[in-house]
């Protein structure tokens, strides 16, 4: 597949998954894991997927500073220029719109797509075309793009897009409204509608509409990017954004797509699944014939349904009677609790950290 030297692509890396928790701690998050023992973690998969079809000098990394010898130990390919390393945990809008100051200064034409480190997706060579048809639109156009499937259940868990009636070029609209984790009577409405499309937190865009956003809606970045993309050639991409922890700490989606006018959707149909969650582990990996996910575990099970296993190598589950449940270990810390209960993972979390210490998270 031919590539362009006008396509860029930037990996999100920095999160701590603690929705995944007790497998995804603050030390080892689940982008640096091997849930399926495939013996390739969710960041080389994602990475090694944007290879075929973008140069490795043209994909970046964006991960806080205490991740950065983990993603360099699992990409020895990738550049140290091509890592930024955050030196504080901060949203999506922060690191996009560094990376993408530092893209500009390389290439002022370029255009980019935005991936999280942690998404599964099945059929990678719809993927690769869907990807380049969108960079090219993008390109052509003084727009901001994000990637949507067709949603297959009411899911509460994902973001939902409604795309406007008319449809450009046969699979583009613009953007009606956006919709963050709606309750379930609203997801199903949602996507019985036809309307709403899943949003895959996959975004195109060109770096001058990408900049002219981030300047024009949120204001505070531009003397900070500004005095960051001025340093000197050698420097400027290691460089941190001046006041970097005082920059407005806003998500992509809420900072800049669900206030601008130019957005548009792209329909795609490539398999996709955001796996940030232990029901959607469930729900978009392989079951058993007993609806279990058994995640690179050996577990017996009797009489039991609806369940995710996750224990590390040498632990064997062996379950009688349950149904519906999470039971997950990692280090000094084993977890049983409802699949679809997510405050009670919360909870549980927080009581670990408050009562236990932070060795526990």
């Amino acid at each position: 597949m031919e590539k362009t030297n006008l396509n860029y692509c930037v990996i999100l890396a920095g999160g701590i998954g603690s929705r995944l928790w007790p497998v995804s701690r603050k030390e080892m998050p689940k982008q640096f894991l091997d849930w399926f023992g495939t013996g390739r973690t969710f960041l080389q998969q994602t990475y090694d997927r944007f290879c075929k079809i973008i140069d490795r000098d043209h994909i970046f990394i964006v991960t806080n500073e205490h991740y950065a010898k983990i993603v360099e130990d699992q990409l020895p390919e990738i550049h140290s220029d091509r890592v930024l390393k955050e030196p504080i945990r901060r949203n999506t809008l922060p690191s996009v719109a560094w990376a993408t100051a530092c893209i500009e200064r390389l290439c002022p034409e370029a255009r980019v797509i935005v991936s999280p480190a942690d998404q599964l997706i099945l059929q990678e060579n719809s993927f690769d075309e869907d990807v380049l048809k969108g960079l090219d639109f993008v390109g052509r156009n003084n727009c901001l793009l994000t990637m949507g499937v067709k949603p297959t259940r009411p899911d509460v868990g994902y973001g939902y897009i409604q795309a406007q009636e008319e449809i450009v070029e046969s699979v583009f609209s613009k953007v009606k409204s956006f919709t963050e984790k709606p309750e379930f009577e609203f997801a199903r409405i949602f996507m019985e509608s036809g309307e709403f499309y899943w949003n895959t937190g996959l975004f195109l865009y060109s770096v001058s509409a990408m900049m002219k956003s981030i300047y024009d809606l949120v204001p505070d970045y531009r003397d900070s990017l500004t005095e960051a993309s001025g340093q000197r050639d050698v420097d400027f991409i290691r460089h941190v954004p001046a006041h970097f922890d005082t920059l407005p700490n806003l998500s992509l989606d809420y900072g800049i797509l669900e206030k601008s006018s130019n957005v548009y959707v792209q329909f795609c149909d490539f398999g996709w699944a955001d796996l940030g969650s232990w029901c959607s582990l469930h729900n978009d990996t392989r079951r058993d014939g007993k609806d279990n996910v058994l995640l690179d575990t050996e577990a017996l099970l009797y009489n039991s349904d609806g369940n995710v296993i996750c224990l590390p190598k040498g632990r064997i589950a062996v379950i009688d009677g349950l149904h519906g449940y999470v039971v997950a270990e990692k280090g000094n810390v084993l977890m049983i609790c409802p699949k679809d209960d997510s405050a009670a993972l919360r909870r549980m979390m927080t009581d670990a950290q408050m009562e236990l210490g932070e060795e526990f998270i």
